[in-house]
């Protein structure tokens, strides 16, 4: 048999291989790292058998496939330990997430995290016994007396198709439903940690029973794990929540859950974000328009969300009528493009709207700005002709990466194609999908294929950011519609004199602004570009005796448009620097007698704390310079 491998080598076998002996005849250390495998685009367990011409990779820690067979296994450890420290417990669902894995559990006592070390122990001796992972199927009626005595798992496999074979994974005295893939073997993996315990509700319904989550993660490496560790340590100070009460931007009031209040210095930064997006958008002709908060039930009716999506929105009546606050702007910027005839010549339309948008979310999913019920959705609309699809999405990737390189953010750009559910022609799909493919390719823009992803009414362009810590945001995102203008019947006038239906982008840069600045705040971990700063300068006079000096320099600050404090109070000046250091003021004007007689000013940088000496005057031309050209 052929066996063609990832680098396109070929490679041929007299009989048939298992996947971990193909492994090891293409180099022994490959073996040794390997977690999985694909076949023929499927992903499978290294103890596969492959018996015919194929293609074959190896996945190992680094691919995500093979990080994820990882921690599958490491999430079948920890219920493993459970199950033997906790006899009663429950099996729910245990699988691996972006940065490790949770196992649900119905237990008959309350966990704390004092109770993880143990736990994790337990995980520990189950590794050292290396035990392999046998998979095996079963038939329906088969896995129903398997797991009689787990309620959560008799639920899961009554739900699946009764003529369909069933898959177990078993490791020692553990068997667990489960499709996999998985390691070989538990001594696999080397470097473990449980890192929280929370409840969840089972299938993520607050109707149902709240079950204990386990948190953990895993590594091949102790060193991988150490690194790992750290980075949530920093995680933690970088905490946007924590820095945005400590640096007084935003509160999050018991009176409004999911609603957050955005305080004095908060409204600069926010204010600095969206006037920023308007001179953007001005400059590549955007009109922006503001629709209203709340429309009647037709109009949902029409776009589809009344029956789509009616139970993350919020509704009243008014005089007898059904309202509904708008969770999103595409209707309302529907219903602009329809207020007046609209000609070829018109197109492409592009119309941007700065909207606050609300949206229920379960009160165990809010997470500070990160996850809200109202915020502020930075939308555009762009109504085209067929023949303007490609030109308007490559406008708007340049617009998305020059707002992404701004913040010095890297990022990864995945195209969704066509789901099973879609709406509209074949015809409509590929060119929507090849007009999304000619923009990134003449871009010259990598990009990953998420078959079968796309929104149901067309293809779209998702940017994935990463900040400094390397955790990847979804931000961004262009979708291409062809279904809302026909629902909504919208039309242009072509060269012809007929009528024709456009196309419309939906497009974010942001996404949410709120969010957005929730993901500054922890990328710059509080220290934002002098240009966004809500406060760029501190004077600190040394005594009283400075004091005139210290506000005529506040003055002359002012006068230029930097924003700037004075603080006199009687303290030390060691302490108030150190004050201006924890709120992360870019920079400190340190005042005394020398300074005055001179005309200077002591500068002292938050970012090396270097003292320079510099005329008043000269700063002032060096700051806003560094303010205009919204430097790093």
């Amino acid at each position: 048999m052929k066996l063609t491998l990832q680098n396109g080598l070929e490679r041929e076998y007299s009989s048939p291989l298992a996947l971990s002996e193909i492994a090891a005849s293409i180099l022994p250390d490959l073996a040794k790292q390997a977690c999985a495998g694909r076949v023929d685009g499927k992903t499978v367990d290294l103890r596969t058998v492959v018996g015919k011409d194929a293609q074959v990779e190896i996945l190992t820690f680094a691919d995500p496939e093979g990080k994820k067979a990882f921690r599958h296994t490491a999430s079948h450890i920890l219920a493993q330990a459970v199950k033997r420290l906790y006899p009663g417990a429950k099996l729910a669902i245990g699988p691996a997430i972006d940065d490790g894995f949770y196992y649900d559990f119905d237990l008959p006592v309350p966990l704390t995290e004092s109770d993880l070390p143990n736990i994790e122990a337990e995980m520990k001796k189950i590794i050292r016994q290396n035990l392999p992972l046998e998979c095996f199927s079963l038939s329906r009626e088969e896995a129903l007396v398997q797991m009689r005595e787990e309620p959560y798992k008799t639920e899961l496999i009554e739900a699946l198709p009764k003529e369909s074979d069933i898959r177990f994974y078993r490791q020692g005295d553990f068997t667990d439903l489960c499709a996999g893939p998985h390691l070989s073997s538990t001594g696999q993996v080397k470097a473990i940690k449980l890192t929280s315990v929370a409840g969840a509700y089972w299938h993520g319904d607050e109707k149902n029973k709240m079950l204990t989550r386990i948190y953990g993660t895993a590594f091949p490496k102790k060193s991988l794990l150490d690194a790992h560790l750290e980075k949530i340590e920093e995680a933690k100070k970088r905490d946007h929540r924590k820095l945005g009460r400590e640096l007084q931007l935003f509160a999050l009031m018991p009176e409004g859950p999911g609603f957050p209040f955005f305080l004095p210095k908060g409204m600069v930064l926010k204010n600095l974000l969206t006037d920023y997006w308007r001179e953007l958008h001005r400059q590549e002709g955007y009109l922006e328009i503001s629709t209203p908060m709340m429309l009647n039930r037709s109009l949902w009716e029409t776009s589809g969300h009344w029956d789509h999506y009616k139970e993350n929105m919020y509704t009243t009546k008014i005089d007898e009528t059904e309202f509904a606050i708008k969770p999103m702007n595409c209707p309302g910027g529907m219903l602009v493009y329809q207020s007046q005839p609209r000609s070829y010549r018109d197109l492409p339309m592009r119309i941007g709207e700065l909207g606050l948008v609300h949206r229920h979310e379960k009160s165990g999913a809010l997470h500070g700005l990160m996850r809200v019920r109202c915020f502020t959705q930075d939308d555009a609309h762009i109504f085209m002709t067929r023949e303007q699809i490609t030109s308007e999405i490559k406008g708007v990737i340049r617009l998305i990466d020059q707002v992404y390189r701004l913040f010095g953010f890297q990022y990864h750009v995945e195209l969704s194609t066509r789901p099973e559910d879609s709406m509209g022609s074949d015809r409509d799909w590929e060119d929507a999908t090849n007009g999304l493919i000619h923009a990134l390719e003449e871009t010259g823009l990598p990009y990953r294929i998420n078959e079968g992803d796309g929104a149901f009414y067309g293809p779209k362009i998702d940017f994935h950011l990463e900040d400094s810590l390397g955790r990847t945001w979804q931000c961004g995102t262009i979708q291409l519609d062809f279904q809302l203008p026909q629902r909504f019947q919208a039309e242009y006038t072509g060269s012809d004199g007929e009528k024709h239906r456009p196309i419309m982008i939906h497009r974010v840069v942001f996404g949410s602004v709120e969010r957005f600045i929730g993901i500054l705040i922890e990328h710059y971990a509080g220290k934002f570009p002098v240009w966004l700063s809500p406060v760029q300068v501190k004077i600190l006079p040394i005594s009283e005796k400075n004091s005139v000096y210290s506000n005529r320099i506040y003055e002359a600050l002012r006068d230029s448009g930097i924003r700037c404090e004075l603080d006199e109070r009687p303290e030390k000046i060691s302490y108030r620097i150190r004050e201006a250091q924890m709120e992360k003021v870019p920079y400190m004007l340190i005042t005394g007698t020398k300074e005055e007689t001179d005309g200077t000013v002591s500068i002292r940088s938050r970012e090396n704390g270097e003292n320079r000496v510099l005329p008043l005057e000269k700063f002032i031309e060096e700051l806003l310079s560094e303010i205009r050209e919204k430097r790093r």
